[in-house]
């Protein structure tokens, strides 16, 4: 509805939206900033006042907003095809996706099969396993391995996965069990071990531990690859994503790789798991595979484990798993262009300098009084804020000092969104150098500003 006051478009989303991650109480006492356009790596809201989008709206913004090649892509699709279900048919788009997506994942992943998002993409992968075992006669493996300080989606099979407590401590009852294995800087606080690679090794000395007492009964293992990001962007020290897969060859587990947010260049690779020449049983991808602009997902998995699914009818092996959207031929189109421009654009290979200057400008950061621990994997950090940088005592986590630090950015022209006490710096990839600076100066100000630097 044009001609509707800014102020018309509160009052309606007090009164109507319910905000994901929100305290509505608190909300409603606000007055939000209301998106109407976007332009490159800004968000422009609707009294023309914008913001330097420094989360990627969500992790998922690679190529910038409106970028016209992607957005002539959905428009010669919607002429021609909206949408047609996967159930009994075939897709143009989705087929010629799959195809690409195969030439350019870890060799070996072959089959896709298509959802909605993260979470689907990740409840896919844990019944894909499971099922597989069954099939394979190994009924008694039922348990995953999983991560703590992990997030996989928010749907209860992802939830249960997850290992983010002020997340997934409610719906503890609906969950069903696993084992959770220490992640690094998690494990540190546990035994006083300062040394992420000190840490990195400890854990996985925990994580062999627990595979040997309980790893018959799993059917696989669960990680973000190199970076939680939800739990804080957690750094992995290097040769950790190699020796889990070792792990999981030699007990017998499926190895899933969640690379919904890591995937599609983040980390300076198309792929996170690439880093380390890691090929995973079962890979989930969403957030960058659109380039920010339909929700669509993908779980992809090798030949072994779709085979294991063939059958007779009568045998029901078939994966009962199902969604309406499923390989949407328009998230698929806009997909299949925005690989394209990846080459065209030669991103990858122009990530590299950017990701040097944010190292660089991210060691200036780590001088600040109240800066505890500063992590980086690509194009992707955060910034952890400490009452005291000795000690790294955090932050009460009511004090909300991540929300103030981007409260604060916001009036710069940065919109920015904390992970508890953790500043977030995850922007559109195509970000230019400029923007960049422009992002890192109005982070370190706010963050001066509100600890008193």
């Amino acid at each position: 509805m044009s001609g509707v006051s800014t102020q018309q478009l509160r009052e309606w989303d007090r009164r109507h939206v319910w905000h994901p991650f929100t305290q509505m109480q608190e909300w409603e006492r606000d007055e939000p900033i209301i998106i109407a356009r976007g332009e490159g790596s800004w968000l422009i809201d609707t009294d023309g006042k914008r913001y330097l989008d420094g989360v990627a709206s969500m992790w998922t913004n690679v190529h910038g907003h409106c970028r016209p090649e992607l957005n002539e892509a959905l428009k010669a699709q919607v002429d021609r095809l909206e949408h047609s279900t996967l159930l009994g048919l075939a897709g143009e788009q989705s087929i010629l996706l799959a195809r690409r997506l195969a030439e350019i994942t870890p060799p070996g992943l072959e089959r896709f099969f298509y959802s909605d998002n993260g979470s689907t993409a990740m409840e896919v992968a844990v019944k894909m396993a499971f099922q597989y075992q069954l099939h394979k006669g190994r009924g008694e493996r039922r348990r995953f391995i999983t991560f703590r300080n992990a997030y996989h989606g928010d749907t209860l099979g992802a939830v249960s996965v997850g290992g983010i407590d002020i997340f997934h401590a409610t719906f503890r009852p609906l969950l069903f069990e696993t084992i959770q294995a220490p992640s690094p800087y998690c494990y540190r606080c546990e035994l006083g071990c300062l040394d992420p690679a000190t840490c990195g090794m400890r854990c996985l000395d925990a994580l062999e531990a627990l595979l040997i007492e309980h790893g018959a009964s799993c059917a696989g293992l669960v990680i973000e690859p190199l970076l939680q990001g939800a739990g804080g962007m957690i750094v992995q020290p290097p040769g950790f994503l190699r020796r889990v897969r070792e792990l999981c060859d030699h007990y017998g587990l499926l190895m899933i790789a969640d690379e919904v947010a890591t995937g599609f260049g983040r980390t300076g690779r198309m792929f996170a798991c690439q880093h380390e020449g890691v090929v995973p049983d079962i890979m989930a991808l969403s957030k960058g595979i659109a380039a920010g602009y339909l929700p669509i997902a993908a779980t992809v998995t090798t030949e072994e484990v779709y085979g294991a699914f063939m059958g007779e009818y009568a045998e029901l092996k078939t994966f009962f798993h199902g969604h309406t959207f499923t390989g949407n031929p328009l998230a698929c189109a806009v997909a299949l262009r925005s690989l394209e421009l990846f080459e065209s654009d030669g991103l990858l290979d122009a990530l590299q300098p950017k990701i040097a200057r944010l190292s660089k400008r991210l060691q200036g950061i780590s001088s600040l009084s109240h800066v505890g621990d500063i992590r980086q994997c690509g194009m992707a950090a955060g910034v952890e804020l400490v009452v005291d940088k000795k000690t790294k005592l955090a932050y009460p986590w009511e004090q909300k000092i991540g929300v103030q630090v981007c409260l604060e950015a916001r009036k710069l022209g940065i919109f920015s969104r904390p992970l508890g006490n953790t500043v977030v710096i995850f922007p559109p990839l195509a970000i230019t150098p400029e923007e960049l600076e422009l992002l890192l100066d109005g982070l370190e100000q706010a963050i001066g500003t509100v600890t008193g630097e």
